[in-house]
């Protein structure tokens, strides 16, 4: 499951806006490359949608089925949160909207038939 986290204005070529609700995952424990120490994390996505400001802001906290994957991208720089520090990044995460095991699916389902 994922849910939506906020919403953002963008705009296309031509100067028509449109919205991106922003998702997250579940969290997630990860072992740190430099220090070797778990810290927790969750991963981030953004979904296209033709809603209003108003329909998106009502969706905030609504949880949708699937999950949110890792996909390798063209390489791209990164500038890392809090810091000056720059890198070079080769994957962004996706949303899928396909449950993502067996456990997920069940559960989807069972939530789906108390409404």
């Amino acid at each position: 499951m994922v849910t939506i986290t906020g919403f953002q204005k963008r705009k296309k070529a031509n100067g028509e806006s449109f919205n991106v609700l922003n998702l997250m995952s579940g969290v997630e424990v990860i072992k740190s490359n430099v220090s070797g120490k778990p810290y927790l994390s969750a991963r981030k996505a953004n979904v296209i949608c033709h809603f209003d400001d108003a329909t998106c802001l009502s969706l905030v906290n609504t949880k949708l089925p699937g999950t949110i994957e890792k996909q390798e991208c063209d390489p791209y720089d990164f500038k890392v949160p809090q810091s000056d520090e720059v890198i070079q990044l080769d994957y962004t995460y996706v949303y899928n909207p396909e449950p993502a095991n067996v456990e997920e699916s069940v559960f989807e389902t069972a939530g789906n038939s108390l409404n």
